[in-house]
């Protein structure tokens, strides 16, 4: 007989964790069916930032909600997310100094803590970065990094404290539809039944969509990231950055090291099974050379690591969140590298649409997969040219 459960989860990411654990505290038993081990795509490849700083109010009301439980964790979930503050900084052109000041007044009316500041006080905040093309940027003291994939598995085990099940190396197949309707899946280790099967498969969105007879514009987006070592001169540490005049965040990381992300040049389209999990050739040169533009002294640092990974991307870079398709069918994905710091929101969000049919925690109906052919896509009312979602 076929394992039954109240919702299977599709996906064992910091998304499917997230929603796992908010089920159960609703009473509900999910099931999450991950085709590897938790975390093991692109939530263990994240950089793990924690900020609040979006141009669209929706993602900064979700990173705020969700920086609730991060700054809480062992209170809020169990375990440790490895949450370390640092304090953010968000650096734009100069030609969006105006758009920079309109985000902050909004994030400051949502009750988020941010602040205008200019290039002294960036000095004051980091004296070993070079400020010379900076003239405001903004602050985020509270915000920091956590360690993405210590919060899926706290995430997960807390889940499965109250019930919730894990299949580990389990490959989806199919869906079953019957009479306009999910009632189970198909995969290596069996057939599972469940009225509710919730897609947050990530770079494999779009494969699991299909298997409910459902197209989504969910593409695959490749990004890399290296560790570089810092000198024993700078080994005080620094803020987390995102550089949109250097199409760059970096952030510091235990033990002496600044991981680097760079924004351009990351290939969509690649079929998310080629990966690899090494940085494309090419890219440490092109990190060091840029990170060494914003922090001189690190061209006395060395390379430590590199790894590379997919997620899924969408035609506005934002989630498809909601019911779509088959009734029963959920959508969780499309998170184009914005996933892990609003994962906590959107677990609390997506538990209570599927149990209590309405969402209680933020309206989430901007993310459905109909505004793609409404022609509502998410945009900022001030957005930045090379901002990183």
């Amino acid at each position: 007989m076929a394992e039954t459960a109240d919702v299977v989860i599709i996906g064992g990411g910091v998304q499917g964790a997230s929603l796992a654990f908010h089920l159960t505290e609703k009473g509900v038993k999910p099931m999450v069916l991950e085709r590897r081990f938790v975390a093991a795509e692109a939530t263990g490849r994240s950089s793990g930032l924690v900020r609040m700083h979006y141009d669209v109010e929706l993602d900064a009301r979700l990173a705020w909600i969700s920086f609730q439980y991060f700054r809480n964790w062992s209170e809020r979930v169990g375990g440790d997310c490895g949450f370390t503050r640092t304090g953010f900084l968000q650096f734009i052109k100069p030609e969006y100094a105006s758009a920079l000041k309109a985000n902050v007044a909004m994030h400051q009316r949502i009750g988020i803590p941010t602040f205008v500041v200019t290039s002294d006080d960036v000095h004051r905040l980091s004296p070993m970065m070079k400020i010379d093309d900076i003239e405001v940027a903004a602050y985020e003291p509270e915000s920091g990094y956590a360690d993405p994939s210590a919060t899926a598995q706290s995430f997960m085990d807390a889940a499965r404290r109250k019930g919730a099940v894990l299949h580990q190396d389990c490959m989806v197949k199919a869906i079953q539809i019957h009479s306009g309707r999910v009632i189970g899946v198909e995969t290596s280790q069996g057939v599972f039944n469940a009225p509710v099967i919730v897609n947050a498969a990530g770079a494999w969105a779009a494969d699991v969509a299909r298997m409910a007879g459902l197209d989504i514009p969910v593409n695959t987006w490749e990004h890399d990231t290296m560790f570089i070592r810092r000198p024993k001169e700078l080994s005080i540490g620094h803020p987390t950055v995102i550089d949109d005049m250097l199409d760059m965040y970096f952030r510091p990381e235990t033990g002496g090291l600044t991981l680097v992300g760079l924004e351009d040049n990351n290939p969509i389209g690649k079929p998310p099974d080629s990966f690899i999990d090494r940085a494309k050739p090419g890219y440490i040169e092109r990190a060091i050379d840029r990170i060494c533009q914003r922090i001189p002294g690190l061209d006395q640092g060395s390379w430590h690591s590199d790894h590379g990974g997919f997620d899924g991307i969408t035609p506005d870079e934002r989630a498809i969140l909601g019911q779509a398709g088959p009734e029963g069918f959920y959508l969780q994905c499309g998170f184009s590298g914005t996933g892990f710091k609003t994962a906590p929101a959107i677990g609390a969000c997506m538990a209570e649409l599927i149990v209590d049919g309405a969402v209680h925690t933020l309206d989430i109906t901007p993310f459905s997969l109909k505004r793609f052919s409404e022609g509502k896509m998410l945009t900022g009312d001030h957005s930045y040219d090379s901002a990183w979602h």
